[in-house]
């Protein structure tokens, strides 16, 4: 697996996932690399800094001080709420419910449940299409 740092046409920077650097550029050439805060498909890699091996694997990649910090997390707030009231909830099951999804062996309809680090890995070289739901603070600190 692979992360890179994208920018779209618009500014918005974002990180995606992907299988291979072969997975990115085959996304981006079908144009189904999209910018989650304005859904723009003109999206490129970003520059990037050289990734360094850390010791402790459950660090978070984290924003401060961005000047749309509350639109922006006023947004995620949003986008929660419609994910959680539209979707099913499958609990620790999402992985496998996805993949059911996925593979066409359960009706398509939208769910949202965890997955651990392992089967959000397999997800991906399943090629199953998911997004991490973000937890968002109803408090901004």
């Amino acid at each position: 697996m692979i992360s890179y740092s994208l920018i779209c046409d618009r500014s918005h920077k974002f990180d995606a996932w992907f299988k291979s650097a072969e997975a990115y550029d085959e996304q981006a050439a079908r144009g189904i690399v999209t910018c989650p805060v304005c859904n723009s498909v003109r999206v490129d890699k970003a520059l990037m800094a050289p990734a360094v091996s850390r010791m402790n694997s459950d660090k978070l990649s984290l924003s401060s001080g961005h000047p749309q910090q509350a639109e922006i997390r006023e947004m995620l707030r949003v986008m929660r709420k419609k994910v959680t009231s539209e979707a099913d909830y499958v609990g620790d099951k999402f992985a496998e419910e996805a993949r059911k999804i996925h593979f066409k062996e359960a009706d398509p309809r939208g769910i949202y449940g965890e997955a651990t680090r392992d089967e959000v890995a397999e997800l991906i070289d399943d090629g199953v299409d998911f997004l991490p739901l973000p937890h968002v603070p109803d408090e901004a600190n």
